[in-house]
């Protein structure tokens, strides 16, 4: 099976690293000092599961020269799905998936729009990971998994084949029996944890141990719940919140987003893919989101001198 990874930073180059540990024909398509350091050093990934070395990874900048794959994991920030698209035009096949694995909710839509319906799976993954330098990945927390799903949830034949090939490259990977709900369950852990880790500057330690601003992630996750169940999806009230806390309270105290992360080095972020997503479609359905609203107003003055720069 042929798999092509738009991207290898912390999600991109984990993931892609695992498959192609585990025998798997693999392709990253990667530029500037990340596609340098895969040429000259290779792909180095420093992980609480064991660290590996992948020594001559395939890495290229030229989508055209890859040919047809069988699978694209898209792993770029959310703001760059549109030029990640016109990146994947050339290696798609007639029966060719793409999986996006970012944080927020529209990226299935927005690649359905540009590349077909048909191609688009729905995709998620749990790992926290960061880019220590180019070609270089530090796995610090959670068990890493990858799950995926046809945007209308039928189970295929290509699905399932993907899967198996996961598994067998060690990557654990799940088809459940609703996409949208996975999505959903993941959109509504990710974006509280984010808002409020990056308005804070502080690690989910700090934040959830404090009644002040765990009572602020907990209406942010019933805002989150009451947007899904307007669109369709039911995440089930206020277990789901419960869930969603006990996720939080598991994690390692020193936990933070991607997005928290930047926001703090002062790089761009998803910022408008998670709270300003949330707050686009609160408004559309008419469901109020007024702690959204309010941690996308006070990062946003952030986001925007970082892309400035």
């Amino acid at each position: 099976m042929r798999i092509a990874i738009i991207g290898a930073g912390g999600v991109g180059g984990y993931f892609g690293g695992k498959l192609a540990q585990g025998g798997l024909d693999v392709v990253f398509i990667v530029r500037g000092a990340t596609l340098e350091a895969l040429r000259t050093r290779g792909l180095r990934i420093d992980s609480i599961k064991g660290d590996f070395v992948i020594e001559r990874p395939h890495a290229t900048d030229d989508p055209a020269a890859v040919g047809k794959v069988d699978a694209v994991f898209v792993t770029v920030k959310a703001w760059q799905i549109e030029e990640a698209a016109a990146q994947i035009t050339p290696m798609i096949g007639d029966d060719t998936m793409v999986i996006p694995l970012e944080n927020g909710i529209d990226a299935p839509d927005q690649l359905a729009a540009i590349l077909g319906r048909e191609h688009v799976l729905g995709g998620l993954c749990g790992i926290v990971s960061f880019i220590a330098a180019p070609g270089h990945i530090r796995h610090a927390g959670a068990d890493p998994f990858v799950m995926f799903g046809e945007l209308d949830n039928r189970r295929t034949a290509r699905v399932e084949k993907l899967r198996d090939e996961c598994l067998r490259a060690g990557v654990q990977a799940d088809i459940p029996s609703d996409i949208h709900h996975a999505l959903w369950s993941k959109f509504v852990f990710i974006a509280p944890m984010s808002g409020i880790g990056a308005a804070t500057r502080m690690p989910i330690g700090v934040w959830r141990s404090m009644p002040e601003t765990r009572d602020l992630a907990t209406r942010a996750i019933r805002e989150i719940i009451a947007l899904a169940l307007a669109r369709g999806v039911d995440l089930g009230g206020e277990a789901a919140v419960e869930r969603t806390l006990a996720r939080f309270d598991a994690l390692n105290a020193d936990a933070t987003s991607s997005l928290q992360r930047d926001i703090i080095d002062g790089k761009p972020s998803e910022l408008d893919a998670q709270l300003g997503a949330a707050v686009r479609l609160g408004r559309e359905a008419g469901v109020p989101t007024s702690v959204c609203e309010m941690l996308l107003a006070l990062l946003l003055p952030q986001e925007q001198n970082a892309r400035k720069h």
